[in-house]
């Protein structure tokens, strides 16, 4: 069963899973228009330990990284959708640019990101080496993103004037 938690509950979450010799997996990110890029994503994030955490970006974390008009979708409906799918054992709403203070609090043993962090800084790898844990890229499924749904979406709506 996942759920969205305030910070205090996925510390408490956190620490039980501890307890009973659990590995946590975290990510993090917008999950604006949820899509197959996303859920194989999680999957396989999901597969690298016992339970996975996702940092849902708030809305106005979302607009300042993704620009005006973004998030499409608001955070606490992003939020219920990543929390019914499979692979996510809660999610919790942040609205800081980066996941720097989640992953201070939770210490997961993996932290994942996509595999477009190969070429460029990951800005939480300080923060994880700090407390000694490791880092995952997991690549994504080509052609799945969703500004290209949004940019398809667009030749769609120019193609009917």
């Amino acid at each position: 069963m996942s759920m969205s938690l305030e910070i205090a509950e996925a510390q408490d979450l956190r620490q039980a899973l501890r307890n009973q010799g659990k590995s946590l997996v975290f990510t993090n990110g917008h999950f604006d228009l949820l899509h197959v890029g996303h859920l194989d994503y999680l999957e396989k994030a999901r597969a690298l330990g016992d339970a996975l955490f996702v940092g849902l970006n708030g809305d106005a974390s979302t607009t300042r990284l993704k620009g005006p008009g973004r998030p499409l979708v608001p955070a606490d409906e992003r939020a219920r959708l990543l929390a019914a799918l499979a692979p996510v054992t809660a999610v919790i709403i942040f609205e800081e640019d980066t996941a720097d203070s989640l992953l201070r609090a939770l210490q997961p043993d993996i932290y994942v990101k996509g595999g477009d962090y190969e070429d460029k800084p990951l800005p939480e790898r300080a923060t994880v080496e700090a407390y000694g844990g490791r880092i995952e890229l997991i690549e994504y499924l080509p052609q799945r993103s969703t500004t290209q749904i949004i940019n398809r979406t667009r030749k769609l709506d120019d193609s009917s004037r």
